[in-house]
């Protein structure tokens, strides 16, 4: 189990006094220490991802729900809404009673901020099928179920797609507030000498390359998702 936050002051002083003593930005202890920051950052990488995936899991069943039962769409989204409003802070502060320190915690926080987003997005870009295009299908003989998962929710791909990547890279800040939970991440490595110019300054633009490489890796799978948008480009 991670402890809660601690400041950690290093003694750096022996390694170069005319920078690293004056917690200045020392471009050569980073170089020397960027190490430490990989196991910090894989955890980073393993909250995003999971919070993610478990938000989109969840909002895709409650869309599809919705989907059926339309008078669903309020509450679902009523609900989702005071969740996505409980300030970061105060929502570990209530779990951690509940689920105690760890990875678990920071998860179940992260996830119930992805679902406002990513339900909303889903059902926008279900509503936002052409009718032309259900009719068609429906013309063509397919049941509800097959004009759902083979006309309806390829067409609305764009938009759940622009949903799940603002749910990652908003995660992604997040996620360096976990460590108030025990769950370790880039935020616990800037608690460890949160008065060093380096330190601060390396996780930070790890967090910031760790959003444009998800975000990109997302793009990258839309695409692949969508051929056909490829051919008209």
């Amino acid at each position: 189990m991670l402890p809660l936050a601690q400041v950690h002051i290093r003694d750096r002083t022996a390694q170069d006094p005319s920078c690293v003593a004056q917690n200045g930005f020392c471009p050569d202890w980073i170089r020397d220490h960027i190490g430490d920051y990989m196991s910090p950052l894989l955890r980073h990488v393993e909250l995003t991802v999971v919070s993610v995936l478990a938000g989109f899991v969840i909002a895709f069943a409650l869309a599809l729900l919705a989907r059926r039962r339309r008078w669903l769409i309020g509450p679902v989204t009523g609900v989702t809404g005071v969740m996505y409003t409980i300030p970061s802070l105060a929502l570990f502060a209530i779990l951690l009673p509940i689920t105690g320190f760890g990875f678990v915690t920071g998860v179940i926080a992260l996830t119930s901020y992805n679902l406002l987003v990513i339900f909303r997005n889903i059902m926008a870009g279900l509503d936002n099928v052409p009718e032309a295009a259900k009719d068609a299908a429906t013309g063509m003989g397919m049941t509800d179920h097959q004009r759902l998962w083979q006309v309806e929710l390829p067409l609305a791909i764009p938009e759940i797609v622009a949903g799940v990547r603002v749910a990652t890279t908003t995660t992604v800040g997040l996620a360096a507030l976990a460590f108030i939970a025990g769950a370790g991440g880039l935020g616990q490595q800037i608690i460890t000498d949160i008065v060093f110019k380096s330190n601060i300054v390396t996780a930070s633009v790890l967090c910031i390359l760790l959003a444009a490489a998800l975000d990109l890796l997302i793009l990258g799978a839309q695409r692949a998702a969508l051929p056909w948008r490829r051919a008209a480009g």
